[in-house]
């Protein structure tokens, strides 16, 4: 019965989110909160030019909604979880919306303050990192261990290298989950995969309040795709990104399986890591491109791929590597979770 929950959760956002688009996107019409849309990207993006942004508060405000009372409603019922899992669960939703708020702010500065950069690199590292240090104290405050699950190996003491590690990768996924939003459609549709296996891999190993919370974005990003699909009547915005970001960082902590969202969240990872070698290759080599564009999906378009092929393949590749991260963690029985 527990599972009913997970269903509901998922159901719930989606309608909520999906819901909100009949509202928001006249809205943000309406406040002229439209993209700019920059002029190196591939050319025939410019005819998306004022499409609204900050549409990713569809399914900030669903999962998080949905996700907390769904989550509550399973506590009242009896379920009982550790603190030091409780903990992670809201403390994950804190961070994820405290992205979203750096997103948020940069998007703001792009839309009425005309400045196409928002914030300046420098800025969003110092708020991602004072976010993701917030989050690790306060995980730290509840009693929360410096192990983690290695896939065969079991759980892992990472001792004092625990934090300043999981600062660091928290703060790069966030903003690798951020590169990859570029065409219509791509990060809800990456993000939902990921969140359904994050969803299935936590009622395998019996974490179900962490199984709600992984169907309660699921939900929202697939019904923030109703609006988002190609063509897009609305974009995410940073607001959004941001948000996907830490959320899915929250769901990997709570399971204790950082290690596991570098695979589940390896188009992310590959999306920075092309951006990381196209700036490397074309300094080394005075001017030269080791892609024909980064992030890597702008590559592929430029190869002749479509917006909904590039979306389908990259969604595929994540359910395989999600897949397989299942079937690690089956494999491994995961010895970890009674360690909650």
């Amino acid at each position: 019965m527990t599972g009913i929950w997970t269903i509901i959760a998922a159901a719930a956002s989606f309608g909520i989110s999906a819901g909100l688009g009949i509202w928001l996107i006249p809205f943000l019409r309406k406040i002229h909160f439209g993209q700019t849309i920059r002029e190196e990207g591939p050319k025939w993006h410019q005819g998306k030019q004022g499409t609204p942004t900050m549409g990713g508060f569809m399914f900030i405000v669903s999962s998080i909604v949905a996700g907390i009372v769904c989550v509550i409603c399973y506590h009242l019922l009896g379920a009982e979880e550790t603190p030091v899992l409780s903990a992670k669960i809201y403390a994950g939703i804190f961070m994820a919306a405290a992205y979203g708020a750096i997103g948020f702010i940069d998007d703001y500065i792009k839309v009425v303050k005309k400045r196409n950069l928002g914030l300046t690199a420098k800025q969003k590292l110092v708020l991602q990192f004072v976010v993701a240090i917030a989050y690790l104290v306060t995980i730290m405050c509840f009693g929360g261990s410096t192990q983690t699950y290695i896939p065969f190996v079991g759980m892992l003491d990472l001792g004092i290298f625990y934090y300043p590690l999981s600062a660091i990768l928290i703060v790069g996924i966030v903003n690798a989950v951020n590169l990859t939003d570029g065409i219509d459609g791509l990060n809800g549709s990456v993000t939902f995969f990921g969140a359904i296996f994050f969803m299935v891999i936590a009622s395998y190993v019996g974490r179900m309040g962490v199984s709600v919370m992984s169907a309660a974005l699921a939900g929202g990003c697939l019904g923030f795709l109703v609006w988002n699909f190609h063509p897009a009547k609305v974009f995410m915005g940073d607001t959004g990104s941001l948000y996907l970001g830490g959320f899915m960082c929250a769901i990997a902590y709570a399971l204790d399986m950082p290690i596991i969202l570098i695979l589940v969240g390896l188009v992310y990872i590959l999306e920075m890591f092309s951006v990381i070698l196209q700036v490397t290759y074309f300094k080394l080599t005075h001017g030269k491109r080791l892609f024909k564009m980064s992030p890597i999906h702008h590559h592929f378009e430029m190869c002749g791929w479509s917006e909904v092929k590039i979306v389908v393949m990259f969604s595929l590749f994540t359910a395989v590597c999600g897949a397989l991260a299942l079937m690690m963690i089956i494999s491994g029985n995961a010895p970890y979770v009674k360690l909650a």
